[in-house]
């Protein structure tokens, strides 16, 4: 069933549990959420809900608003997974060529596969565009892998630093041999920026945020955006808050065009956004490739459809191999990506994983998420999206993940 459009609003007392639920979750200054956003969408690109609770900082005065900027973190995937489709589209990048991606990233070709006692070893298969988009090309992330965490000593890899350096790393997997979680997309960044020529962050502001009118979305946020930017935290063991400095600082200090020109722009974790124009790219893709909200056609809606086809069938468990904390400070350890039944197979598309679960969302809605507590959804099938927006390290906030679940099940309860 696909909700109808006008019939689906939201009613007053559905907006004001919601509420109580966003608000709730901020009540407690020193054990809670210091502040949060919710934006939910429908496929018409209207707002269902859109709400800011709570403060811009642990500790601070100013209150968290609608107008808040957030650094998206992994949230940026899938935008560049829009990105390659269209290149895809137009002939320009190919999803399975590996002959296509050694030539634009020669440093593809030779890179090595790291070996549980530290050895590198060649890889004995090509990457394609496909593998980085679904995480079966063999990278990691430090983070998230103890192996390569430990091998990066005692300089260490940091992916968030700005840098070409650290996307130079050894692959975990061989080519398409497994499912991990890692700087793939990073790479799919650089793969759109060497054939067409421009920067990252320059073509997706010319051919997806200015078509869709958006203003608050960039690599390299504004002066403006600056200002509202929401303060990074930290929870501490006992559950306590504190502030912290900010892990994607170099997009917010360089100046002048060869700065930013200098400066990595991550695929995989580089946008700083408004929430509610964060859900106008959702909106997109629940309107199979066309903007509800201005017209534009961003994708074909074969490409969005591929998007949302389960690529990879031979690992239907792949989320439930777990991932550990190998960096603390950023990341809990996770059993479970997102948690359903045994018996249902868990997919992944083009940058993001397929799953249905336990608030009534379709088996196949798409979900990511972002380092420091932010969680998307999308189900075309029911015509519904949302994020639900934190600034919160470690990954895996419980009390974040109990606000998606709780979000997420008042919607489809209230549209139902």
């Amino acid at each position: 069933m696909i909700f109808d459009q006008h019939r689906g609003r939201l009613s007053a007392e559905t907006h004001q549990s919601l509420q109580l639920i966003v608000n709730g979750a901020c009540a407690d200054l020193e054990k809670g959420l210091p502040g949060v956003t919710v934006v939910v969408v429908g496929k018409d690109g209207q707002e269902l809900f859109a709400s800011a609770a709570g403060k811009r900082g642990y500790g601070s005065a100013e209150p968290m608003t609608l107008e808040s900027v957030y650094w998206v973190a992994s949230c940026t995937k899938m935008i560049v997974g829009v990105a390659c489709m269209q290149l895809v589209e137009q002939g320009r990048l190919e999803l399975d060529n590996v002959a296509q991606v050694e030539r634009l990233c020669p440093e593809l070709k030779t890179v090595r596969v790291l070996q549980s006692d530290g050895a590198l070893v060649k890889k004995t298969a090509g990457i394609t565009l496909r593998m980085l988009l679904t995480h079966t090309a063999g990278f990691g992330y430090s983070f998230f892998n103890e192996k390569l965490r430990d091998y990066s000593r005692p300089t260490g890899y940091d992916e968030f630093s700005g840098y070409m350096y650290d996307m130079l790393q050894p692959l975990v997997h061989q080519p398409g041999e497994a499912w991990e979680y890692g700087i793939n997309i990073d790479w799919a960044g650089i793969l759109v920026e060497r054939v067409t020529g421009v920067s990252l962050n320059d073509y997706m502001h010319q051919y997806i945020f200015e078509p869709l009118g958006l203003k608050d979305i960039s690599m390299f946020p504004t002066s403006s955006m600056k200002e509202r930017l929401a303060y990074m935290h930290v929870r501490l063991l006992d559950d306590s808050l504190s502030r912290y400095d900010h892990i994607l600082r170099r997009p917010l200090v360089v100046t002048g065009d060869s700065e930013i020109a200098d400066c990595f722009n991550s695929g995989g974790a580089g946008i700083f956004a408004k929430p509610q124009e964060y859900c106008q790219i959702l909106a997109v893709l629940l309107n199979d490739g066309i903007s509800p909200t201005t017209g534009a056609q961003i994708l074909s809606r074969a490409s969005v459809g591929e998007m949302f086809r389960n690529q990879i069938h031979e690992l239907p468990n792949f989320g439930r191999q777990g991932i550990p904390a190998a960096k603390p400070d950023l990341t809990n350890s996770i059993p479970d990506i997102y948690p359903v039944s045994r018996d249902k197979k868990q997919g992944w598309g083009l940058t993001f994983m397929l799953t249905g679960g336990t608030t009534g969302r379709s088996a196949g809605t798409a979900h990511w998420a972002g380092l420091p507590n932010l969680w998307w959804w999308c189900d075309r099938e029911k015509g519904v999206a949302g994020i639900i927006c934190s600034q919160v390290l470690p990954f895996v906030d419980k009390q974040v993940l109990q606000l998606w679940a709780q979000v997420e099940s008042r919607i489809y309860d209230a549209l139902e």
